[in-house]
């Protein structure tokens, strides 16, 4: 079953009632010039004079053609109602780690630093989940929430693509109060499936929340945390001015991530490399399909042929009856 819409509707509140106003005043207030010839009664003799009632059926042709223009500026559309699709069914926060720590790269033949990786492979799986309300939450010393769940994919990728370490206090990782945020942005959802994707390199520190309490807050809403430890077991690298690239190490703690992912229903992953990381992101994606097909309005086809058609059958119509059927002069 197809139904119509207008995607520029709003243009209608001002269109509308201008066109009704011009009709109403032409109709009503209008008064057309009479002119005299010298050789008017020769005319009605000849039966060349037509009466006036077909000016009116002109009038209603061409409101007609004009009442079409507006509908096409508004841009009419066509609705398939019947069209099911697949909905995943499944809200999700993506929590990075942005502390100072995350400046550095594990791979020596890809110098990306961690946060850039980390970036480039969350915009990756965001462009993959086209039907998921997904958000964004940061994290270093203190957490806030960059976005809220949305299904705007453009608007995410630009955030995500602009994150920077300094953007809050990069002297921490607290991943208890970044829990947290991002459990309060996924308690009210109504989703089938509810994910917290954590990306850290780093133990969590003294904080505000303790982790434990934001793993309670999850488990009570029903949230699966998939934890994931970005670094290599041997350490990162470094640029340094004096001593070029040098080896530092950031200890991960992995049995404090594995116990968050166990006690919520998710899985723990270690990325020593981007290579790895990306393959993570793809085994996330995998995993967190919950399908199921509903009626949906998302095809739309564009109605503009329609609507010319119909307005230059009008505009032709009135072609004819004033140059074939009704020719002459009307009074």
């Amino acid at each position: 079953m197809y139904f119509l819409r207008f995607a520029y509707y709003k243009l209608f509140y001002f269109l509308i009632p201008v066109f009704l106003l011009v009709f109403l005043y032409r109709l009503k207030f209008y008064k057309t010039p009479v002119y005299s010839f010298s050789l008017g009664d020769f005319f009605k003799k000849k039966f060349l004079v037509k009466k006036s009632k077909h000016k009116k059926i002109f009038f209603f042709l061409r409101s007609l053609s004009l009442l079409g223009l507006i509908f096409l500026i508004a841009r009419p559309q066509w609705i398939d109602s019947r069209s099911k699709v697949n909905i995943e069914g499944v809200d999700m926060i993506l929590a990075i780690d942005v502390s100072g720590s995350m400046q550095v790269f594990d791979d020596v033949n890809d110098r990306r630093s961690r946060i850039k990786v980390a970036k480039d492979e969350a915009i990756r799986f965001i462009e993959k989940r086209e039907n998921d309300p997904i958000g964004i939450v940061i994290f270093a010393k203190d957490a806030i929430s960059c976005c809220p769940l949305t299904l705007d994919k453009n608007i995410l990728k630009e955030i995500v693509g602009k994150l920077e370490l300094g953007y809050i206090n990069p002297d921490g990782t607290s991943i208890g109060t970044g829990l947290a945020t991002a459990v309060n942005r996924l308690r009210k959802s109504k989703a089938k499936s509810k994910i917290i994707v954590l990306l850290t390199d780093g133990e969590p520190t003294p904080e505000k929340i303790e982790p434990h309490v934001a793993i309670e807050l999850a488990k009570e809403f029903g949230i699966k945390i998939y934890t994931i430890g970005i670094g290599n077991e041997k350490g990162g690298f470094i640029k340094d001015t004096f001593f070029g690239i040098r080896r530092v190490g950031f200890k991960i703690d992995v049995t404090f991530l594995k116990k968050i992912a166990d006690q919520t229903g998710g899985k723990f992953f270690r990325a020593n490399n981007p290579a790895q990381l990306r393959r993570i992101y793809e085994i996330i994606d995998s995993l967190e399909k919950t399908e199921y097909q509903t009626d949906i309005f998302h095809r739309y086809y564009e109605a503009f042929l329609n609507f010319i058609w119909i307005i230059l059958l009008i505009f032709g119509l009135e072609i004819f009856l004033r140059f074939y059927f009704w020719r002459g002069i009307h009074g």
